[in-house]
């Protein structure tokens, strides 16, 4: 061998052994990542779906992503409390010193850390929260939920559609419930329908009696719908129904939020024939579902997943196919870039990262509330594929 070419050998040789050298020195360095959630308070639920589904997802990778051991460290912010989710995220990044951030149940609490992910430089991978703005808050920052302006352009073109040319809105007071009042209105005026009322409720408490009564007086065909899942939900279907608004010809259209399978069960008959748009349903028909809702349904036997425990499972599966590009590498820059236009089959369907927004692109699926083998179910009946946030196009 001449000398250049040996040399040249030799510093090939020289490279590869540091890379090597770096994967090997990740691998051997557990990976922390630190999941901000409602853990407690009337929002707890989130937290538990989302922990779910991440858990669902860690166990079936063996407790390894990228080839380094997981630890998973949890911090309770109680819900709509952005100070609190604020500390936590500080906590973990100080005290606990994680290599990625991740999960936000609620828009303000993804408002509160993203400044902090940005000075740390550490990825922050959204799991709920779905105020079209977050990811404008922080280049670190990345999304595998939806954003409601995602969720609502479909259902109000359906409704345009299906001759239903008078609607009232219903929204939450915050973020995602004035993105899907702006992108209802939108859309569906756009179209040729009207909105003959509007009204925005407490994110905390509402009493929606009155609210109940004004939709009723305004005779719309349908009321649009936003409010957080839960309590919330359960609280809007009972009155709807005791006020008789569906004997007065008044039909709910909502985001999938309203209809979610983790509260599905509570809302009862009520909620039967309730049209909505959502990226999951329990009852998708995909070998990777079933895959899913059949390990779901072992590991947790008293819960239904939803939407958020799919959220969830497809987080820590985007960490661990980005891992699997850097060799193992949690460095945020390097993260970031590796992660942008990453796509893969999810239990939902298949999705993909805008390289552009770091958004989630993905099918919206048109579904009506149903009773399947005695059990209430959302069923698919129409789909718009590989749908990106309108509100930001």
């Amino acid at each position: 061998m001449n000398p250049i070419n040996k040399r040249h050998f030799l510093s090939a040789l020289t490279g590869a052994a540091l890379l090597a050298l770096g994967s090997f020195a990740h691998a051997a360095e557990p990976l922390k990542i630190g999941m901000v959630l409602p853990m407690s308070g009337p929002f707890a639920s989130y937290g538990k779906q989302i922990e779910s589904g991440a858990r669902l997802y860690l166990a079936q990778a063996g407790g390894s992503l990228g080839g380094r051991k997981v630890e998973l460290i949890i911090k309770d912010d109680t819900g709509v409390a952005p100070e609190i989710s604020k500390r936590a995220a500080q906590e973990l990044v100080v005290k606990d010193k994680v290599d990625i951030l991740a999960g936000f149940g609620l828009t303000p609490s993804a408002f509160a850390v993203a400044p902090i992910a940005t000075e740390a430089k550490k990825p922050m991978i959204v799991m709920n929260a779905a105020t079209s703005a977050i990811t404008t808050k922080s280049d670190y920052i990345l999304r595998v939920s939806h954003t409601l302006p995602q969720v609502t352009a479909p259902i109000a073109s359906w409704a345009a559609k299906n001759k239903i040319k008078k609607v009232f809105t219903l929204v939450a007071d915050f973020g995602p419930g004035h993105d899907a009042e702006t992108q209802f209105k939108k859309t569906f005026t756009a179209a040729g329908g009207q909105v003959v009322g509007e009204v925005r409720t407490p994110v905390k408490n509402p009493d929606f009696a009155p609210f109940l009564q004004k939709i009723k007086d305004a005779a719309p065909e349908a009321v649009f719908l936003f409010v957080p899942p839960g309590e919330q939900t359960i609280a809007f279907i009972k009155g709807f129904v005791e006020r008789d608004l569906a004997k007065a010809g008044i039909r709910i259209i909502a985001t999938g939020d309203l209809s979610d399978e983790d509260i599905l069960d509570s809302l009862g008959d009520g909620a039967l024939g309730i049209v909505n748009s959502m990226q999951y349903a329990e009852s998708h028909n995909s070998p990777e579902n079933k895959a899913f809702t059949a390990a779901f349904a072992k590991a947790y036997p008293n819960m239904r997943p939803g939407y958020m425990a799919v959220a969830g499972f497809d987080g820590l599966q985007l960490i661990a196919k980005t891992l699997e590009k850097t060799g193992g590498d949690s460095d945020g820059d390097k993260f970031l870039a590796a992660a942008k236009g990453m796509s893969w089959t999810s239990p939902r369907g298949p999705i993909s990262i805008d390289p552009q927004t770091r958004d989630i692109v993905q099918t919206i699926y048109i579904r009506k509330v149903e009773k399947v083998a005695g059990k209430l179910q959302n069923v698919e009946f129409d789909q718009v594929p590989n749908f990106k946030d309108p509100a930001k196009q």
